[in-house]
C-alpha cells in the first residue's frame, strides 16, 4: 500500500510499543494477541471484537506488531513462563505463542531510567537527549515493519504524584527546561510521553502516573497531531463501582458511604506498598466514585499480599439510605488475574488510537475515557454512559476514515 494511503487507512499495520512490555500485562497481552490471530483462542473479552467495533475498520489482531521500551532484563518470554507457573497462562497458549513471545521480546529497547539519567548516566546528559533516544527506537520499529503507525501505551510501574513545576503548564519553558542538562524535570513517564509526541505516536496512559497528563504535554500534542487518552485502566473493581453507582442514583437512593480494600501482589501489590506511588493509585480510583454517589465517605485500602501474585481480591462495603431513612447494604467480592482484565482492553485501546490517528483526531479523546478511571477531558464516568458516548465515536470516526 502507498505510504499516503496507508496514513489514512485505519486497518492498516500498527504496531504497539508498551512502556513496561516486560511486565505481566504487555506479555499477557502479547500472548493474547498471538493467540487471537493464530485462531488459538477467541478474543473475549475485547470490547472491538463485537459490533459496532468489529465492522469499524480497525486494524485486525493480525495486523499488529509489538515492540517496547523496559528497564528490565527479564525477557517476556520469561515472564510468561511465571505467568503460567502462577496457573494463570494456560501451558497450551504458551507454549503456542512461545515464537510470538520472542518476536516481541526481540523488538524491547532500553527505557528511561532516572536512576541513570544523572549527568554522566546512560542517557546522556539532558532529557531531551533521552527522549530522543526513546523516539528514535519507536520511529526505527515503524519503519522496519513498515507499519502505517504506531500507538504508545504507558503499561509502566505507578510513580508517586508529580510536584508540579511551572514549566509543566509552559510548552516553550518546558522544552527549555529538558534541554537543560542540569534539571530533570520531567518523571520518567513523562519522558517517554515525550517520546511518543518526537515519533508522531499516538499515546495511551494505562496506569496513573503523569505521563501525557501534563499541561504542557498535553498542548503539544494536540498541536502535532497526536491522538491520546487516559488515564489509569479500569478494569475491575472501579469499572463495577461505575456500573452500580449509577444504579443506586437510578432508583434515588442516597448512597452514605462506600468503603472498599484490594489485595494484591506481584510486581504491582510490590509498587503500591510505597506510600507515595499508592497515592496516585488512590486517587485515580476514588474520584470517580465521589462524583457518582456524592459522599465525601469513599475510603480505599490498598494492601500488598505477595503470594496472591496477579490475583486481585476487592470487597466493597456499600451502605445506602432509602425510603422513609431505611438502610440498604451491598457487599461485593471481586477477584481475577490483574493483567488478563487489562490485557484484552490494551489492545482495544491500541485499534482505536490506530481509528483515531487515522481519521487526524489530535489530543485528548474523551469518548475514549471507557477505558479509564480517570478519563482525561471528560466528567463522564457512568460505564453506561460511557459505552454509548464510545459507540457512537466510533460509528462517526470510522465513517470519516472510510473512502
Amino acid at each position: 500500500m502507498h505510504e499516503a494511503s496507508a496514513r489514512h487507512n485505519a486497518a492498516a499495520r500498527t504496531g504497539i510499543w508498551f512502556v513496561g512490555a516486560r511486565g505481566s500485562v504487555a506479555s499477557t497481552a502479547t500472548v493474547g494477541l498471538a493467540a487471537i490471530a493464530d485462531g488459538q483462542s477467541p478474543p473475549t473479552g475485547c470490547v472491538t471484537a463485537r459490533e459496532p467495533f468489529a465492522s469499524a475498520g480497525l486494524p485486525g489482531f493480525a495486523d499488529l506488531v509489538v515492540g517496547g521500551h523496559d528497564i528490565s532484563s527479564v525477557t517476556m518470554t520469561k515472564r510468561a513462563e511465571c505467568l503460567v507457573e502462577t496457573g494463570m497462562l494456560p501451558p497450551r497458549l504458551f507454549a503456542a505463542t512461545h515464537d510470538a513471545l520472542e518476536r516481541a521480546d526481540a523488538e524491547v529497547r532500553p527505557g528511561y531510567d532516572p536512576r541513570a539519567a544523572r549527568p554522566g548516566g546512560a542517557d546522556g546528559a539532558s532529557q531531551q537527549s533521552a527522549a530522543e533516544r526513546l523516539a528514535a527506537d519507536i520511529t526505527s520499529f515503524q519503519e522496519r515493519h513498515g507499519l502505517a503507525r504506531v500507538v504508545v501505551v504507558d503499561l509502566s510501574s505507578t510513580e508517586p504524584p508529580v510536584e508540579p513545576v511551572p514549566e509543566h503548564d509552559d510548552p516553550e519553558a518546558l522544552l527549555a527546561a529538558l534541554a537543560d542538562p542540569a534539571r530533570a524535570v520531567l518523571p520518567a513517564s513523562s519522558v517517554s510521553a515525550y517520546a511518543a509526541i518526537l515519533a508522531g505516536a499516538a499515546y495511551a496512559a494505562f496506569t496513573p502516573s503523569a505521563g501525557m497528563g501534563l499541561p504542557a504535554l498535553a498542548r503539544l500534542a494536540r498541536e502535532r497531531g497526536i491522538p491520546v487518552a487516559g488515564q489509569d485502566g479500569k478494569t475491575g473493581q472501579t469499572w463495577l463501582r461505575t456500573v452500580l453507582a449509577p444504579a443506586f442514583a437510578a432508583r434515588g437512593l442516597k448512597v452514605l458511604s462506600w468503603s472498599g480494600t484490594n489485595l494484591l501482589g506481584g510486581g504491582d501489590g510490590a509498587t503500591l506498598a510505597d506510600p507515595d506511588a499508592v497515592r496516585s493509585k488512590l486517587a485515580s480510583k476514588t474520584r470517580g466514585l465521589t462524583a457518582l454517589t456524592g459522599s465525601d465517605t469513599t475510603p480505599l485500602h490498598i494492601d500488598n499480599v505477595p503470594d496472591l501474585g496477579d490475583i486481585k481480591v476487592a470487597w466493597d462495603h456499600v451502605h445506602v439510605e432509602g425510603f422513609l431513612g431505611s438502610r440498604v447494604t451491598l457487599q461485593t467480592t471481586w477477584s481475577a488475574h490483574d493483567s488478563m482484565l487489562a490485557a484484552p482492553l490494551v489492545l482495544d485501546l491500541a485499534r482505536l488510537l490506530a481509528l483515531a490517528h487515522a481519521a487526524g483526531i489530535s489530543g485528548t479523546v474523551p469518548e475514549l475515557g471507557f477505558f479509564f478511571k480517570d478519563p482525561w477531558d471528560s466528567d463522564v464516568h457512568d460505564a453506561a454512559a460511557q459505552a454509548a458516548a464510545l459507540e457512537d465515536w466510533v460509528r462517526r470516526t470510522s465513517a470519516q476514515v472510510r473512502p
